[in-house]
């Protein structure tokens, strides 16, 4: 029993699905009658590029936007885990206090630009068409 037969046992698709559809079927094009009895010729699924969109894909721009914001908590990690090496290297060298305080401060302005970039990008993503 094919994946697409047991489907259809299960009612996820309807009866009238084709089990397959090859490219000619895809690529056919539609021929339609306008207002003043003129043909118009389209093929499936394309649009002239003068119209506009008919939908907004909403839920794959905040999936995008979801799945950019991870790296900010990524960026969140690695400002901790600078942090924690600050803190063992001035308790195995108190001396260098000053220097690993430094290295630490601009790795952390580092970090803060790529979550800021991650934002801008998440932003983006969220509101572009």
């Amino acid at each position: 029993m094919s994946a697409f037969q047991m489907m259809r046992a299960a009612r996820i698709l309807p009866a009238s699905a084709p089990l397959f559809r090859g490219v000619s079927a895809l690529a056919r094009p539609v021929v339609a009658l306008n207002a003043d009895m003129s043909l118009s010729s389209k093929s499936k699924g394309q649009q002239s590029l003068t119209e506009p969109l008919s939908k907004r894909n909403a839920g794959v721009s905040v999936l995008g936007c979801a799945i950019t914001m991870v790296a900010v908590g990524g960026c969140a990690q690695g400002i901790g885990q600078l942090f924690a090496a600050l803190v063992v290297g001035m308790a195995r060298n108190p001396s260098m206090k000053e220097d690993l305080f430094t290295y630490t401060l601009i790795g952390m302005g580092f970090l803060e630009f790529l979550a800021i970039v991650v934002i801008m990008m998440a932003g983006l993503l969220l509101y572009s068409e």
